[in-house]
């Protein structure tokens, strides 16, 4: 870091530390439902799986191998292979891209609420940081006026995460269009985390991606989410820029230095076969709607529920006079239901609705769950 605050304990992960795993039913998960690696080689061809077979198990190049870095810029219009540095996860990739982006004396707007990292590694550089809040009145979306309203002549970074997490906001196709032009006259990088893009139920609504609008616009993606794998720790970046993808490679240097081999091959596979993967996802989201909205229709009282414009986490209003996070706590501890209260993704930029949790609608048969979720409503009248 190079003169900020230090980074403080990214609270989504110590939640998830202690019940991810340990908690009967993972109801808040982020991800799509997870392929096996049966299945995803029942997606291989002969020469693939024979190339799995004969891998070695050595270093691969740091920016990814061609195998890897030409399905993942197959997934865009103007980006190349070239264009893409390959990272452990989109975590390392937004580790090294909010100090490398921006740093004292300048100036970023993120959009909140956000994934913390996002948020607290951009203020750990000593830039000055400020929050577009995303609202429910408006659906989540983005409000470009607001956004040019907090532009400074200092700025250097605009950071969005759309569809976003943990409220499933979504902006206009226009409206993301006139965001990456914004930016391009302002001299001003936009960092573009799409790591949801492709689970949107109505297609209309599909942003186009930041990498493709503008030279400099950077583009961030991961196997793990729209995907659901992952397991595979594969994320990128694709900007046409080659001077930043360079500065990111070196800083690539202090962490993971490359991928894992088998991981490159499998993700590769994915991605030739991804069409057909977020097409499974988006039918099992679409399948579990109905179910989400029957479950909380019965609790209205308790709850007001909004789908996910895109993606597969939405973030629903508690209505109960404990406040979400007693109620969160009791849930898990009483019930074995995760869900994130609110809490989770305050931030220091702007005020996150204080009575929302995060819910998962992307794994299959929630059913459990949610009889747990409503076991536990019935034996629990404090909550009303």
């Amino acid at each position: 870091m190079t003169g900020g605050r230090p980074l403080p304990d990214f609270r989504l992960e110590v939640h998830l530390g202690r019940w991810e795993f340990s908690a009967p039913h993972h109801l808040t998960a982020s991800d799509a439902q997870t392929l096996t690696i049966r299945e995803l080689l029942d997606m291989a061809t002969d020469e693939e799986r024979e190339a799995l077979d004969n891998l070695p198990l050595s270093y691969v190049p740091v920016r990814g191998g061609e195998r890897l870095l030409r399905p993942i810029a197959d997934t865009y219009e103007e980006v190349g292979p070239g264009d893409v540095l390959s990272f452990a996860g989109a975590e390392e990739a937004i580790f090294w891209a909010m100090q490398e982006l921006v740093g004292p004396g300048e100036h970023a707007v993120l959009t909140v609420p956000n994934y913390q990292s996002m948020e607290s590694v951009a203020l750990a550089t000593g830039a000055e940081v400020s929050g577009l809040p995303l609202s429910p009145e408006t659906g989540w979306s983005l409000d470009l006026d607001e956004l040019e309203s907090l532009l400074r002549p200092n700025t250097r970074l605009v950071a969005v995460n759309l569809p976003n997490n943990p409220t499933g906001g979504l902006a206009e196709p226009a409206d993301f269009r006139r965001l990456a032009a914004l930016c391009d006259e302002r001299g001003i990088r936009l960092f573009s985390d799409e790591v949801y893009r492709g689970l949107e139920l109505d297609p209309e609504r599909t942003l186009p991606q930041a990498a493709d609008l503008s030279f400099s616009a950077i583009s961030l993606n991961v196997m793990s989410k729209a995907y659901g794998l992952p397991g595979l720790r594969i994320g990128w970046i694709a900007c046409r820029d080659p001077a930043v993808l360079e500065r990111l490679e070196r800083r690539r240097h202090y962490t993971s230095i490359c991928n894992s081999a088998p991981s490159e091959l499998l993700a590769a596979i994915a991605l030739r076969n991804g069409e057909a993967i977020r097409a499974r996802n988006r039918d099992i989201i679409a399948a579990n709607l109905p179910v989400f909205e029957a479950f909380f229709a019965r609790h209205e009282d308790l709850f007001e529920w909004e789908p996910p414009a895109g993606g597969c986490v939405c973030f629903p209003r508690y209505l109960g006079e404990d406040g979400v996070e007693d109620f969160c706590r009791r849930l898990v501890e009483e019930a074995g239901v995760v869900l994130l209260p609110a809490g989770i993704f305050s931030s220091d930029l702007a005020d996150v609705p204080g009575d929302r949790f995060r819910i998962g609608v992307g794994r299959r048969d929630p059913e459990a769950a949610l009889e747990a979720f409503e076991e536990f409503l019935a034996r629990s009248p404090a909550v009303r």
